[in-house]
């Protein structure tokens, strides 16, 4: 995704965001008329607490895409990674605090190591690492939210989308009548504006497999393949976009690296047990 945004930096963040709402809700409303006919949409608005609570998902990821899309085009790759390195542990302890999910002694001490990381790169690094922190809180909660929301993951993402849709639209809109659109207006041969329809669909697909897992598995064992995208966001911070990473955020980030190879081993030694156990 930084790659792929990078490619848009010549559009203002938030115009990227707006779109990227606006093309992720056509596309995903048009894919549920085809398969479910209309009907789909007013299932779910005939549900007030469901549909509240999509509501509440659709800001909290817009928020987060605001934010993601924005850091990445303004030389913020590096800490737009730590924010998912922290997300997986944060979804354990939302799972303790909200779940009632119990930690093993290994998991504790998972957290706490992210804990000192993120305390390290606070006080030694010179700046409070909010992007990270934001980028963590705002895809747990939304993480949270779908886990409660009793909707196939697909019709939820379409709701949610909508719930964004209009004041998207308006405010496109707005942008285009001053003249300081990126629709029809940044040229690349009209390529621009196929990157921020393209959008659309990378923003779903990701979101689309998130929701069809986070229903299916305990919080506490979600992240685990959620390391992959942060460690290649790193990589392409330091190698591709050129940011800085000295010895004081190094070592901010290898409090968080062995928290994490710490929460990996357990939940592989337990997955072990169990099938151990199952065999018996």
């Amino acid at each position: 995704m930084p790659l792929y945004w990078n490619l848009l930096r010549h559009v203002p963040s938030l115009q990227i965001v707006l779109h990227r709402a606006v093309w992720c809700a056509i596309l995903v409303a048009a894919w549920l008329t085809l398969r479910q006919g209309r009907g789909w949409l007013r299932e779910i608005l005939a549900q007030p607490r469901l549909a509240g609570m999509l509501a509440m998902s659709g800001v909290l990821i817009a928020g987060n895409w605001s934010l993601y899309v924005w850091a990445v085009n303004n030389g913020h790759v590096v800490e737009t990674s730590l924010g998912y390195f922290i997300n997986p542990l944060l979804n354990v302890v939302i799972g303790v605090a909200f779940l009632r999910e119990r930690l093993s002694p290994p998991q504790w001490v998972a957290v706490v190591l992210a804990a000192c990381g993120v305390l390290w790169l606070t006080f030694n690094y010179g700046s409070f690492p909010w992007i990270a922190l934001c980028l963590a809180v705002s895809f747990a909660l939304y993480g949270l939210i779908r886990k409660f929301a009793a909707v196939e993951a697909v019709q939820g993402l379409g709701v949610e989308n909508l719930f964004v849709f209009g004041p998207a639209v308006l405010a496109l809109a707005w942008f285009e009548w001053r003249g300081g659109g990126g629709f029809f207006n940044l040229g690349w041969g009209g390529w621009t504006d196929v990157l921020l329809v393209l959008g659309g669909a990378l923003t779903a697909i990701p979101l689309i497999c998130f929701a069809y897992a986070v229903r299916r598995v305990p919080l506490t064992a979600i992240g685990l393949l959620q390391y992959i995208g942060p460690t290649l966001q790193l990589l392409l911070g330091v190698f591709f976009f050129g940011e800085a990473f000295g010895t004081d955020r190094a070592a901010g980030f290898a409090f968080i690296w062995a928290g994490l190879v710490v929460f990996a081993v357990d939940g592989y030694v337990q997955a072990r047990r169990r099938i151990v156990a199952q065999q018996a």
